[in-house]
């Protein structure tokens, strides 16, 4: 019996610290859905790590935050409206962390449509700040 309160005691311990990781995430992913509904792209921007890379579809990398807030600001022109689901975070350590999560976004123009996708974030801890550091999406379930 005391081996098995061991047992469970220590998943308790390795679990803990896994939805703490997510919640924070989370949190993040809010903001970051707040800052680009409200047109704040430096903000989105300061997000990210300042080494941060970004891949997105069909176009080159974007390296640092200044070509980030760029590159969202410019998105901004042809989506809006977006939504992120958390589908998984794992642990990498205690400052960092993978993300697989899923998007819709919704187009601009005459007929606008919903754009759905997946997304990877590696995230690193910078003092008690989660920072997006390599950020890939595409289209598609």
């Amino acid at each position: 019996m005391r081996n098995i309160a061991l047992v469970i005691a220590f998943v308790i311990l390795l679990t803990a610290p896994a939805s703490a990781q997510k919640a924070e995430i989370e949190a993040v992913n809010t903001k970051w859905i707040e800052l680009f509904n409200k047109g704040d792209f430096s903000g989105i921007a300061s997000l990210y790590s300042t080494d941060a890379t970004v891949l997105p579809p069909g176009s080159a990398m974007v390296h640092g935050r200044a070509a980030i807030e760029a590159m969202w600001k410019g998105m901004a022109e042809q989506v809006g409206d977006p939504k992120l689901t958390t589908v998984d975070v794992k642990p990498l350590g205690p400052s960092a962390a993978r993300e697989i999560g899923t998007f819709v976004l919704k187009t601009k123009g005459p007929t606008p449509q919903d754009l759905t996708g997946k997304y990877v974030v590696v995230w690193e801890k910078a003092g008690n700040e989660w920072k997006l550091t390599t950020d890939i999406w595409n289209e598609g379930k």
